[in-house]
């Protein structure tokens, strides 16, 4: 049995604003059940139905999807206080087309998102602050899907390295950033294969654009790579 940190949940987006206090309350009416998982298990496979909402309480999981020669696509890395499955929850009877896997060990708290949905009989405070919390999510989960789609869209392998780390030098309003991906789930991400981008990260490091070790990349002068790569990308037919 998972031992809840109340303190802890209070800090994650979807419980922002509800005191800890009303936290087990809220958890309870909601059917919360906590579960643990080891590095390299999946939660639930494609085919699947998953009719409760996830909230990752420690450890990442991600979002993958094979194809039929067995090629791995990563969709999404889920960190700490992240969600997955909230789509298919409230379709409750949808099976999955994604697969969920652990890339660390992880534990995850499960909540009934049809009982999240229908205000209780009380009409208590923190479960309208919770679907305010919900909605905000959802839209911030929109932008990082149409993010996702653009950087994807572009034709070359460099060109999607430009405009993935641009978009997190604009998100993180620096020039050194973190990323969640190491190399091979970037290449993932980026549905390119890892040996190219590789050898495009090595061209972009000797051309003095970028310096990288392991996934903290610092960036110099990529505005008017990022340019230079989206002009050429407008030109071709």
């Amino acid at each position: 049995m998972v031992n809840l940190d109340y303190e802890l949940l209070s800090t994650f987006a979807l419980f922002a604003d509800i005191e800890p206090v009303k936290l087990k309350h809220l958890i309870g009416c909601l059917r919360g059940v906590a579960r643990s998982y080891p590095k390299g298990s999946f939660l639930f496979h494609r085919g699947d139905t998953l009719q409760q909402l996830g909230v990752v309480l420690t450890g990442r999981v991600q979002i993958v999807r094979e194809d039929f020669q067995g090629n791995r696509m990563m969709f999404a890395a889920v960190e700490q206080g992240q969600l997955f499955g909230e789509a298919y929850a409230c379709l409750r009877h949808e099976r999955l087309e994604v697969s969920i896997m652990a890339a660390a060990s992880c534990t995850v708290l499960y909540l009934n998102l049809h009982h999240a949905l229908q205000v209780c009989q009380h009409v208590c405070a923190c479960h309208t602050q919770l679907i305010q919390n919900l909605m905000l999510i959802l839209a911030q989960r929109n932008l990082y899907l149409t993010r996702k789609v653009e950087h994807m869209g572009r034709k070359t392998t460099q060109e999607k390295l430009l405009f993935y780390l641009y978009a997190e030098v604009r998100r993180q309003n620096s020039s050194s950033v973190e990323i969640p991906f190491n190399r091979q789930e970037l290449a993932d991400y980026l549905a390119v294969d890892r040996s190219a981008m590789s050898a495009e990260l090595s061209k972009l490091r000797a051309k003095g654009l970028v310096s990288y070790r392991k996934n903290h990349f610092v960036l110099r002068g990529l505005c008017a790579e990022d340019e230079s790569a989206e002009a050429n990308s407008e030109q071709r037919p």
